[in-house]
């Protein structure tokens, strides 16, 4: 099972060789592509050959690239990640509407419980708040209550002036986590056979990612918490490696300790499962190492 993050950030040629990424540099770095989960280039003088790219898609790794400022702006995802990706389709365009309603209820309902919790770590009275949002939420959450929870969440925690709207370094390290996050979904969709712009509640016809962008919303917390954590002043390459970390940290999910990376990948079938299945209690969620 791949498990490491790759970035690269100087200027570098990297090409295949016996299974090998070969990153060349002063010094040449070989590593077995076996073992990569998600490659960055976070540098856009580094060169990578076709056949390279074509070895990374065939893995199943995720390969992302920044632009000039160092910044998520792309990534490598292939036509076909399944080999019954035609069927997968088909099954995805049947979700009925109440299945779709029934899942997005407990993704939005575990997105609130988990940040209820992060604030329960700083002892903050809104924790109890979010919780009673939970008993609140109607069928399809009909009446927003995660609009409602995200605005007393972030509030709390970073202070009543804040908005998501501001460019500053607290929302530059959310959005470049998100970004990371939100990668890591479309290659599990991808790879389950799934096509990522039919979502379950997103629906935006300009989002590549409707879908990775309901599936990923239980994981927002993580990067919340380690941005917290963080309290960037700046937000440069340190603190980016920083968050590149997330998807090293250890959860429990299906009753074992996971990498976030592995997490993702287990989280994703089981919603698959319970959308083909009707059954939301098929959904797993993890749970935070503190």
């Amino acid at each position: 099972m791949s498990w490491r993050t790759v970035v690269i950030s100087n200027s570098a040629k990297l090409d295949y060789q016996m299974g090998f990424l070969v990153v060349r540099q002063k010094e040449i770095t070989k590593i077995h592509i076996s073992e990569i989960s998600i490659l960055m280039i976070e540098n856009t003088a580094v060169s990578l050959t076709a056949a390279l790219l074509s070895e990374l898609t065939k893995k199943k790794v995720k390969v992302i690239f920044c632009d000039e400022k160092r910044n998520p702006s792309s990534e490598l995802i292939p036509y076909y990640g399944s080999h019954d990706t035609s069927i997968k389709i088909r099954e995805q365009i049947k979700w009925s509407d109440d299945i779709k309603k029934a899942v997005w209820t407990e993704i939005v309902s575990e997105k609130i419980r988990k940040q209820a919790e992060h604030l329960a770590e700083y002892g903050l009275s809104e924790a109890q708040m979010l919780l009673s949002y939970i008993d609140e939420i109607k069928f399809g959450d009909e009446s927003n209550r995660e609009g409602h929870a995200a605005k007393v969440y972030f509030n709390a925690l970073f202070g009543k002036s804040f908005t998501r709207s501001e460019e500053n370094s607290i929302n530059a390290a959310l959005n470049y986590g998100y970004g990371i996050i939100l990668s890591c979904f479309t290659r599990e969709i991808v790879k389950n056979g799934y096509i990522t712009q039919l979502g379950l509640f997103h629906d935006n016809m300009f989002n590549q990612f409707n879908l990775a962008s309901d599936l990923m919303e239980p994981y927002r917390p993580l990067v919340d918490r380690t941005v917290k954590k963080l309290n960037p002043q700046k937000f440069e390459h340190e603190e980016k490696v920083e968050m590149l970390k997330i998807l090293q940290q250890s959860i429990t999910i299906a009753d074992r300790k996971e990498f976030v990376d592995n997490g993702i990948m287990i989280y994703c079938k089981s919603v698959f499962d319970a959308l083909n299945d009707k059954d939301p209690s098929l959904i797993k969620h993890y749970q935070i190492e503190l």
